[in-house]
């Protein structure tokens, strides 16, 4: 019998997150012969359509956005060496306070012990030994997000698993870099009001209290084709905007918050997979 190969678990809501908070661990860890499995939750029909006509407009139609987006998320995975990839397919319930986050059958709507079974299913099919999800607040606020961590927290606990479990973040240096970064790029890009600025604040983590820190630089071209991939979405990618070698210089790790960890590993670690190879 072959061994089982040690896995990753990556649980996202839309089509395009997995490449901007995770595409560095999963082209790297897919290079060492890991087993990369991507869930993605929702089918992000609530996406920007053909020509960037926007949710709401004339024109919109959520099946038809939702097609192409699941057409560009295999394109990333391919980039990505995804290894196998499940969508759950949620009606995507678009950002807070929008009707659609009322919408019968949307995520943010679905019942989570609803979701959380069928990701265990899922858990207990692939057996990962590192899971990454958003912490509690989504990252920012997304009630998809929000929802995609709360079904991954209950489905860990519907199973007997005790994988490595993280949180993505970003560490608190970063986010003013990349506030500098987006200046720059962005020309005539205007400054946060300060409640914006405020909330923007919040995002990530100060450095001294994030536990891994994983050097993806090396795959920092493959993270950017990944993201290049969903270019109906490109409006709103604002990283591909950078070009890739200030994208290479804020992407190049990728920060996460140990959550649990049965191996008993000191942090800071710099390996998702310490303590387990």
């Amino acid at each position: 019998m072959t061994a089982r190969p040690l896995t990753l678990m990556a649980v996202h809501a839309h089509p395009d997150d997995e490449a901007t908070g995770t595409g560095g661990i999963l082209a790297r860890y897919a290079a060492e012969g890991i087993r990369t499995v991507l869930v993605t939750c929702t089918d992000g029909g609530c996406g920007d359509g053909p020509g960037g006509v926007k949710p709401g407009d004339p024109g919109h139609d959520p099946a038809a956005v939702a097609s192409m987006r699941r057409q560009e998320l295999e394109s990333s995975c391919e980039v990505l060496k995804i290894s196998d990839l499940e969508m759950l397919d949620y009606a995507d319930s678009g950002m807070m306070g929008w009707p659609s986050n009322d919408a019968p059958g949307s995520f943010w709507q679905t019942p989570v012990p609803e979701g959380a079974a069928r990701l265990a299913e899922l858990m207990r099919h692939y057996r990962p030994d590192v899971v990454v999800t958003y912490d509690e607040n989504g990252f920012y606020g997304h009630p998809d997000h929000i929802q995609a961590h709360r079904i991954t927290m209950a489905a860990l606990e519907m199973t007997a698993l005790t994988p490595k479990v993280y949180w993505t973040t970003m560490p608190r240096s970063a986010m003013r870099r990349f506030g500098e970064i987006m200046r720059e790029t962005g020309g005539d890009m205007p400054e946060p009001d300060p409640a914006e600025a405020a909330v923007l604040a919040e995002i990530g983590l100060p450095d001294d209290e994030i536990t891994t820190w994983v050097d993806t630089l090396a795959f920092s071209g493959q993270k950017f084709d990944a993201l290049a991939a969903h270019a109906s979405q490109g409006e709103n990618i604002f990283f591909l905007k950078m070009g890739k070698e200030k994208f290479g210089e804020l992407m190049g790790t990728e920060t996460f918050l140990r959550v649990q960890d049965p191996t008993g590993t000191a942090v800071p670690e710099n390996d998702l997979f310490a303590g387990l190879r």
